[in-house]
């Protein structure tokens, strides 16, 4: 079950990871060609700005218009086996099927209704596509329907399901619909608390890579919220947010919604670089000089850009316990930033690139951002005196801390070598290629599927600059940071050549 989760969750990452070059355009785009802002800031009125602007926003709106189209592209292309372009084409094509096969029965059954199956009809179509590549791509067909085989029956037989799919869709999704809009008003009738619950557990399932199987829902279902905006209706909080974003009439606050975002941006941007002040001053003098780079980096990637794993695995599997508090602490960011009416949307994650474009940039009226900053500043105390005292109290085994021998103790390194140089040394360290089934990556951890984990040399990968490198679900997973897709691009170059 962890397996299928974390694969399922692997997926996601690859059309997730479009959202931050769209957001950035939808975000500067709109922000700047609003008619708020261009009272404010009269020198924006140029007609070469503005139609550039415009384009901008319009290009950016365009990802997140097709969000479901791109889910089962991605989760197709993830959750392939081999010949991924394949998987791809077909997950796009049999989208297509499945909502005209939808749209076809509503036309001549239900006019006046409208289905909006989101991201799950996204998920059944991408995992369905995957499902029937991984099975069939290599399939022989008779001689006279031999054009039609191997990769090439794929995006039939894929359309094809994705018919039953949609009238099976039409039937059981407009109950279901009204469940998850029910849901929806339960979670919305929860309140501040429903929010804590919401940061609590996404942080949490977030130690094992899970949460993406897990704000997804509320991002872009009705789980997230349902609200009209320019005439239109539409569903989940983040398509709720960016609707609000690109429509210039749009007045006072943002959408309720954001309360599944606004509560990360104290945690990310001030808690954990606190805590990471905290755990450098409670190693020994001796190893500050050594380790001060992998703290400032891990530091500044969580301001930045909200990528919290390589701070979060300095103390994961020392102290969970630790982990917990920071997952509970993560929550209590959530309630207060809903208490407070934060309403701060985002496109990946809560650094200061999605602060300034979401939060300052839109204006105190529409945001309240101005909150976020004593927020904040208390947060960094409260993470830096928690993790001074429990790091401290029970000695927690973060890096830099044990007493080790110039050499060990030396912050992780390549040294200088090239890519293919560094890929070679982990595919060595891995157990070679014939102990590697499969080699992927998410935002920050390469995942690599072995034959036999106990050959697995982890102190030769870590001393590549790996945070961490841990045994999940029968494989190994290299928590490299940005590095991380480089490397499994450069890695299945090399065994596919070889």
């Amino acid at each position: 079950m962890f397996k299928k989760f974390s694969q399922l969750g692997r997926a996601f990452m690859l059309p997730i990871a479009i959202l931050p070059a769209a957001g950035l355009l939808l975000g500067i785009g709109g922000a700047l060609s609003n008619a708020s802002a261009i009272q404010a800031y009269p020198w924006l009125d140029q007609a070469w700005l503005q139609t550039i602007l415009t384009i901008m926003s319009t290009a950016g709106n365009a990802v997140f218009s097709n969000l479901a189209l791109i889910f089962a592209i991605g989760l197709a292309v993830g959750l392939a086996n081999g010949d991924k372009g394949t998987a791809g084409l077909a997950g796009g094509v049999s989208f297509l099927v499945y909502t005209a096969t939808i749209s076809g029965l509503l036309q001549l059954f239900s006019p006046d209704n409208t289905i909006d199956t989101g991201v799950v009809g996204s998920i059944v179509i991408g995992g369905t596509v995957a499902f029937l590549h991984n099975r069939y791509r290599k399939i022989e067909l008779p001689r006279f329907l031999g054009f039609f085989g191997g990769s090439r029956f794929i995006p039939i037989v894929s359309s094809l399901a994705a018919i039953f799919i949609g009238v099976i869709f039409f039937l059981i999704w407009p109950p279901i619909q009204q469940v998850l809009v029910s849901v929806g008003e339960a979670v919305a009738q929860m309140g501040s608390f429903g929010t804590f619950l919401y940061g609590f557990l996404l942080r949490l399932t977030g130690a094992v890579g899970l949460h993406h199987t897990i704000y997804p829902m509320f991002w872009y279902t009705s789980l997230g919220g349902t609200e009209m905006v320019a005439g239109e209706q539409i569903v989940g909080a983040q398509n709720i947010f960016f609707a609000q974003l690109a429509d210039a009439n749009h007045t006072g606050l943002f959408t309720y919604g954001t309360r599944f975002f606004a509560g990360r941006f104290a945690t990310m941007m001030f808690g954990l670089p606190a805590a990471c002040l905290a755990m450098y001053r409670a190693i020994p003098k001796a190893n500050r000089n050594q380790s001060s780079g992998l703290y400032v980096s891990g530091a500044l990637t969580s301001f930045l850009t909200g990528i919290t794993e390589p701070i979060e695995y300095m103390f994961l599997f020392s102290a969970p316990w630790l982990y917990v508090i920071h997952a509970f602490l993560d929550g209590c960011s959530f309630f207060v930033a809903d208490l407070l009416q934060v309403r701060i949307g985002n496109s990946f994650s809560g650094g200061l690139i999605d602060f300034l474009l979401f939060g300052v940039f839109q204006g105190e009226a529409r945001t309240h951002w101005l909150y976020v900053i004593p927020i904040g500043l208390i947060w960094a105390g409260i993470y830096y005196i928690v993790f001074s005292f429990f790091i401290k109290k029970f000695s927690v085994a973060i890096p830099g801390m044990e007493e080790m021998d110039e050499t060990e103790n030396a912050v992780p390194t390549a040294g200088g070598s090239s890519l293919h140089e560094e890929s070679l040394i982990i595919i060595e360290a891995l157990g070679g290629k014939e102990n590697i089934l499969s080699v992927e990556a998410c935002a920050t951890r390469l995942r690599v599927a072995v034959v036999d984990n106990t050959i697995v040399d982890k102190k030769r990968i870590q001393a590549l600059g790996a945070v961490a490198v841990l045994e999940i679900g029968g494989g190994i997973q290299a928590v490299f940071g940005g590095k991380a897709d480089l490397y499994s691009q450069e890695i299945n170059q090399i065994l596919k050549s070889e």
